[in-house]
């Protein structure tokens, strides 16, 4: 793939967290999730910065589940909050922590999201669901010159295609390495492939595609 010069690029891990793979199996578990930091760094060389994204929840959340309210339930009277979840990514927790073999002094931009007892966003571009309350990443992205955007992480068809659809929509160019993600089923992540190629995101099965 024809790359610009490295100094224009960076690399986006979206959420590679524990709580998003069999690390953790009573959170929110992507089969193989625990299996991407390889192809995480691996495009991160073809980047000037790299940043990354945690989900980062505290146990007064009002989306959490519990016996009266399962999983996936609507919530209503929340513009930022749209459905119930297990408890997960808590803040000082295994499942916060990113996965084995990504160092935490690597990124050179961190964002936390989700803090909030009554957010709960996916992308990681903004902390509400109607994209208007920044987290910062568009900005440190264009403050420093930066076009093209390498993403991979968690889970493809839920944070990782919000995130690079807010990155889309913000004017820059995307490249999403499959084999740096891993999603939930296999007819949510063939929707989120097609939504984002429509969107002019482009693809590359590993990131040794992305050799000039």
């Amino acid at each position: 793939m024809q790359l610009p010069d490295k100094k224009y690029i960076a690399s986006f891990d979206i959420d590679a967290q524990n709580t998003f793979t069999p690390v953790c199996p009573d959170e929110l578990p992507v089969a193989e999730g625990d299996q991407i930091a390889d192809e995480l760094n691996a495009q991160a060389k073809f980047a000037s910065l790299r940043l990354g994204s945690r989900d980062a929840h505290t146990m007064d959340a009002l989306w959490l589940s519990d016996a009266e309210h399962a999983p996936l339930t609507p919530i209503e009277g929340h513009p930022d909050l749209d459905v119930r979840w297990p408890v997960h990514a808590i803040i000082g927790t295994k499942g916060f922590d990113f996965i084995a073999g990504l160092d935490p002094k690597a990124y050179d931009f961190q964002i936390y999201k989700g803090i909030e007892p009554d957010k709960h966003p996916y992308g990681a571009c903004y902390h509400d669901l109607k994209n208007t309350l920044s987290t910062g990443a568009i900005e440190y992205l264009r403050c420093h010159g930066i076009t093209t955007v390498i993403c991979g992480g968690l889970a493809t068809d839920y944070c990782v295609k919000n995130t690079v659809l807010q990155l889309k929509a913000a004017g820059f160019d995307v490249i999403l390495n499959k084999a740096a993600c891993r999603g939930i089923a296999p007819e949510t992540i063939t929707a989120a492939m097609d939504e984002m190629a429509a969107a002019g995101v482009k693809f590359v099965e590993c990131a040794a595609e992305l050799e000039a």
